[in-house]
């Protein structure tokens, strides 16, 4: 007889009685195994890479990267964790995560509450994740899935955004990479930090040099630290030169 699968659950909270109090409770219930513990957003995503939990419990609100933009992250991932948010008063995870595809959690929490959210948690669907932009904060990073694992691109660093079919490509200081975030999701998230320039780029303005215009008559945006220009609309350039003085 085969011996029964335990749940891998990584804690995730700033506040150490927490996460002790999380892994208390949990070392009560039958077949889970806590692997590992994180203290915020950011490690959260280096350690589940590291350890492959089942479930990731994680707090809503932590210094850094808080478990809302850690959860979006982890959705990033081939095999996403079932993530249950644990809240002391964040009404607002009280109202988009209540469902039963994945949990939320009123601190403190209780055994008999933490065994139910287990054994119902499952991964973040498209609808819950888009319900999670709109509450949230925008992102302070752009997560990317690579072959060697999750990439973190701080917001600052990335320059552009191009959009081609199904993937958006992902332009920063220290290369590219792919993601499947639209470019109106992208847009409507992050605002005035980059402008639409073409109905397939989205550019960082931190990074806008200057508008060049060639013999056929198109326009062609420079960006700090790209060698290549990137093609600017003719209804946008105008624009762009009025708005930004470039």
């Amino acid at each position: 007889m085969s011996a029964v699968r335990r749940l891998k659950v990584l804690v995730v909270d700033d506040e150490p009685p927490a996460r002790e109090r999380l892994v208390s409770l949990l070392a009560e219930i039958e077949d889970v195994e806590v692997v590992g513990e994180a203290v915020n957003g950011q490690e959260a995503l280096t350690r589940t890479d590291q350890l492959a939990p089942d479930v990731v419990l994680l707090d809503v609100r932590m210094p850094g990267m808080d478990g809302l933009e850690a959860a979006r992250h982890l959705n990033v991932l081939e095999e996403p964790p079932a993530v249950i948010f644990t809240t002391a008063y964040d009404q607002y995870a009280v109202e988009a995560f209540e469902t039963h595809a994945v949990g939320y959690l009123m601190k403190p929490v209780r055994r008999e509450q933490l065994a139910a959210a287990l054994t119902r948690a499952g991964r973040l669907t498209r609808a819950q994740l888009q319900k999670l932009a709109e509450g949230a904060a925008r992102r302070s990073h752009i997560a990317a899935r690579r072959r060697e694992g999750l990439r973190l691109i701080p917001l600052e660093e990335v320059q552009y955004f191009l959009a081609d079919q199904k993937y958006t490509t992902v332009r920063h200081v220290n290369g590219e990479d792919l993601i499947e975030d639209s470019l109106r999701l992208l847009e409507g998230e992050f605002g005035e930090a980059f402008v639409r320039v073409h109905r397939n780029a989205l550019v960082a303005v931190r990074y806008l040099e200057r508008i060049e215009r060639n013999a056929e008559g198109q326009y062609f945006m420079h960006l700090r630290g790209c060698d290549a220009p990137l093609q600017v609309s003719r209804r946008m350039a105008g624009e762009l030169k009025e708005r930004f003085r470039i």
